[in-house]
This record gives C-alpha cells, sequence and structure tokens, in this order.
C-alpha cells in the first residue's frame, strides 16, 4: 500500500464495517486493506486462499470468508449473519478473453459480474438504511469502450453503470450507490498485456497519463466515495484510467 491512505484522517472509518467481495486478491484486495488501514473492521470475501493467507500473516481489521457470488441464499445467509454494514464494495469480477461467445460462459461472467451485485445490493440494503451507509460497484472502462475478445465483459460492466443509478434512487435517499470504471492497471486479469513490452508501452501511451495504473490509484477514490467528502454523490460513476478512455 502507497501512503494514499494518508490523505485522509487515519480513524475515518472507526467503528464502521465494510464488506468488499472479490477481495481474494488484486483490487478487491487493495480496496479492503484501504478501508482496514482507516480503522474500519472489514469482511473480506471470496472464492480462493490468497487473502485468507495473507490476512493470517499479519493484515489488522479482517476476517475472510468464502463467498460464491451466483449463491443468492449464501449472500443472504452471509450478510443476515451481521450486525451492521456501512459500505458495500462490490468487486468480483472475472473475464475470459476469446471464451464468452460460447453461451455457457457469456452466462457465467454476467452472472459473476452483473448479477452478483444485484443479490449482494439487495440482501445488504436493511442494514446499509440503517447506518445511512453506501455501495460502490467496480465497473470499468469497457463501460463505455469496446473489446470484441470479451463480449460478455462488456456487457456486464456496461450492465452495472445502469444498476447502479437505477440502485441510487431506489436506495435513496438513505443509501447513496456509485461506481468506479477502472482503466489499465497492473493486476492479474491483466498481466498477460502488462508483461508484453510493447503491448504494455502501447496502452500507456494511449493514456493521458502515459503509464499503466496500479491498485493503489483506485483506492482513494473508493475512500472517498464512502466518505462524508461525498455525501451528496450518488448514482455516479467516476473513471480512474489515467485519461485512456479519451485518448
Amino acid at each position: 500500500m502507497s501512503d494514499v491512505t494518508t490523505t485522509f484522517h487515519p480513524a475515518l472509518f472507526a467503528g464502521r464495517t465494510v464488506l468488499v467481495s472479490g477481495a481474494t486478491r488484486g483490487i478487491g484486495l487493495g480496496i479492503a486493506r484501504g478501508f482496514a488501514r482507516l480503522g474500519a473492521s472489514v469482511l473480506a470475501t471470496g472464492s480462493g486462499e490468497v487473502a485468507a493467507v495473507e490476512i493470517r500473516a499479519g493484515e489488522p481489521n479482517f476476517s475472510f470468508a468464502r463467498l460464491d457470488v451466483r449463491d443468492a441464499r449464501a449472500i443472504t445467509t452471509f450478510v443476515e449473519s451481521q450486525s451492521r454494514l456501512d459500505v458495500v464494495v462490490n468487486c468480483a469480477g472475472i473475464a475470459r478473453p476469446q471464451a464468452e461467445y460460447d453461451d455457457d460462459t457469456y452466462l457465467e461472467v454476467m452472472d459473476v459480474n452483473l448479477n452478483s451485485v444485484m443479490r449482494i445490493s439487495r440482501a445488504a440494503r436493511p442494514l446499509l438504511e440503517r447506518s445511512g451507509g453506501s455501495i460502490i460497484n467496480i465497473a470499468s472502462m469497457l463501460s463505455y469502450l469496446a473489446d470484441p475478445a470479451v463480449p460478455a465483459y462488456c456487457a456486464s460492466k456496461t450492465g452495472l453503470l445502469g444498476l447502479t443509478r437505477s440502485l441510487a434512487f431506489s436506495f435513496g435517499p438513505k443509501v447513496r450507490v456509485n461506481a468506479i470504471a477502472p482503466g489499465y492497471h497492473k493486476t492479474e486479469m491483466t498481466k498477460v498485456h502488462w508483461q508484453n513490452p510493447p503491448v504494455e508501452k502501447a496502452i500507456a501511451e494511449r493514456a493521458a497519463l502515459k503509464r499503466w495504473g496500479d491498485v493503489d490509484d483506485l483506492v482513494g477514490v473508493a475512500l472517498f466515495l464512502a466518505s462524508p467528502a461525498a455525501r451528496f454523490i450518488t448514482g455516479a460513476c467516476i473513471p480512474v484510467d489515467g485519461g485512456y478512455s479519451i485518448g
């Protein structure tokens, strides 16, 4: 974690509980750590072992649980077992390049990336209304652009913007709902690109800031959207792509 969290009061989220789906690694884990370092109790969920291992190694303020975001009953049971929720970050997501034209694969990507957001948000609504909390959905620059290799990913992330707006109206005035649209950040999902020097360079050159993003570039935006500083922001999506989408 870079010094991005030092921008905020170190106890900004003290006494708050934050649920982050897809927090096994990458963007989800980075955002979860950001909230924890500002005092939140973080419920990090995922389908793998990576986060659990790192948390056992000494990460503070974490509990990690396996949660299948395709399972509505499991989500409801998990959320209802909590006594408090202040922030939900819907970060679970997958992409299957070149395979998403297959019907089963297409539906799997849509289910994880889009349908799970509705499931988790719906289950969390009562607790969030009680705390006056907020939801942050992780969209993508492909909510606006096209990539023929991942039609389901593009469709799911575009649909996520509509769902964000709809939930903002439905859950307001007690719960704010916003989204973040990452660009090219160096994560496991984009590894095939940033480990290929010509491709890495071409992507950086298109961006206005002439570089790739990293996970920490997204953390500050999530912390801001969940904070009182964003108390009049809802139904919005903030691009965090270094200017790639305007290139």
